[in-house]
């Protein structure tokens, strides 16, 4: 089992038990540094004192747990507005959504494609893009993330 999905096992049920869905735990090494972040949500959105409320809860859950030997810095924070997708439900849940799905490797000549998420499967993803259906096989997807139109 990943870092990731250990922490996020432990920390579950006391981050739900404060009022918030855990959304999602990444655990990343940047330059020379370690950090665990875990991203918190609600329906009303997230601020800066839920961000502390939950690291305060969970820090010492994390210390007595001591899954990660290295020294890493601890973030909790939303998932923005812009959301990445990287778990199954997370996905479900964005049908119907306009996302951004970028590629590692081109396909017909792009590597990005923003449109409608019609379907996903554990093969492909389906955005509708000016009215018709593109298929994108998930092997290739390196990123979804929803999109927000700023112009509205």
């Amino acid at each position: 089992m990943k870092i990731e999905e250990k922490v996020e096992k432990i920390i579950q049920n006391p981050v739900e038990n404060l009022g918030y869905s855990l959304y999602d735990v990444y655990y990343v090494k940047e330059g020379k540094d370690y950090f665990l972040r875990v991203i918190i949500d609600k329906p009303t959105g997230i601020s800066l004192e839920d961000c502390e409320k939950v690291s305060n809860e969970i820090n010492p859950i994390l210390d007595e747990e001591n899954i990660i030997k290295e020294q890493y810095f601890l973030e909790v924070s939303s998932p923005g507005i812009e959301r990445v997708l990287r778990k199954e439900k997370q996905l479900q849940e964005a049908i119907g959504e306009n996302v951004e799905v970028s590629l590692f490797q081109n396909l017909e000549g792009e590597k990005i494609f923003s449109g409608m998420l019609q379907e996903v499967t554990t093969e492909y993803v389906v955005l509708q893009i000016e009215g018709k259906d593109k298929k994108i096989d998930r092997k290739n997807i390196a990123q979804i993330k929803t999109t927000f139109d700023w112009d509205e």
